[in-house]
């Protein structure tokens, strides 16, 4: 099992979309906090990220906005934690607010701008993502994430955003099928990316966790079959490594304990089935590893503080 894919699966809630529109000089825009990730890659010209605060809920780092942040051509950058934003030709630019359509889409600009206004291309989207209980593999990723371009880097990001780039640009028969696939593969492409070769700092957290052998194999193992009666002994044979030694390496990365992970994640996945709703309550117990609905609904609530139909029904 994929550890990342299975993440990302379970903590979207809708359709990603997409757009490629063309600003002239001078424009900026104010994206406002929400539940989705957005993303801007910058095809022509440049652009400002104006990025959000690292504290924004207050206290010292919150008093000073962090330093705008300059796009180049084929620079990615994705806005992780839903928190307002600005993106501009320059960042003394005036903002207007960024208001999508009700499909979740944006207001086509202009074909054309004033004459000699420097043009600037983007690739922009955003992906809904639940932050009910966001993923810790996702919940430690900086407020942004920026992919600077560089010749010969990061070929197989660059080939899914040379592919959605195009199919925005000229759509075929077909593409409403193939933009939410590319659109998943940019994204699983970004995050991967930068856990292996962009974040500073790989010796701590999840990007530490994917890398050792032994915590890799027990969370693969834990996603491929979160309904097996797993042990810390059990998981830890599958590195190598004796059940306290395991158990301490795990709890160390990871930030629970290998059995307390196992229970958040049947949780979450507890939610996702339910969000998609179709799926009675005793076959999501069954798929999340509970012998009975009660056993079930018992622990839903605990974790979630509301019971499982409740919980489908707000969903």
């Amino acid at each position: 099992m994929d550890v990342l894919s299975d993440v990302i699966a379970a903590m979207r809630t809708g359709r990603p979309h997409s757009s490629r529109t063309v600003r002239f000089a001078p424009w900026g825009l104010r994206f406002p906090p929400g539940k989705a990730a957005g993303f801007h890659v910058v095809l022509q010209g440049t652009a400002w990220l104006l990025p959000p605060r690292e504290n924004p809920g207050g206290g010292p780092a919150a008093a000073l906005p962090p330093p705008p942040v300059r796009l180049c051509p084929g620079d990615v950058v994705l806005l992780t934690h839903g928190t307002a934003y600005g993106l501009a030709d320059h960042p003394d630019s005036p903002l207007t607010d960024a208001v999508p359509l009700p499909d979740g889409s944006w207001p086509t600009p202009p074909d054309r701008g004033p004459v000699g206004a420097e043009e600037t291309l983007l690739l922009c989207g955003a992906y809904q993502l639940s932050r009910t209980r966001p993923h810790p593999l996702l919940a430690e990723l900086p407020p942004y994430v920026h992919i600077p371009a560089r010749v010969g880097a990061h070929p197989r990001l660059r080939a899914a955003v040379e592919l959605l780039g195009a199919e925005l640009a000229e759509p075929l028969p077909g593409s409403d099928a193939i933009v939410p696939a590319l659109l998943d593969t940019l994204l699983l492409s970004l995050l991967r990316t930068w856990w292996l070769t962009e974040r500073a700092d790989r010796s701590t957290g999840w990007s530490a966790a994917l890398a050792d052998p032994a915590v890799a194999a027990a969370l693969r193992a834990l996603h491929g079959d979160p309904t097996h009666p797993w042990t810390v002994g059990e998981l830890g044979a599958l590195g190598g490594l004796s059940r306290a030694a395991f158990a301490r390496r795990f709890t160390t990365l990871v930030g629970r304990p290998p059995l307390a992970y196992l229970t958040w994640w049947r949780m979450a996945t507890a939610g996702r089935l339910l969000r998609a709703g179709g799926l009675p309550l005793r076959s999501v117990a069954e798929r999340t590893g509970y012998a009975s609905e009660f056993a079930f609904a018992k622990a839903f609530k605990r974790e979630y503080g509301v019971a499982p139909g409740r919980y489908r029904a707000a969903a």
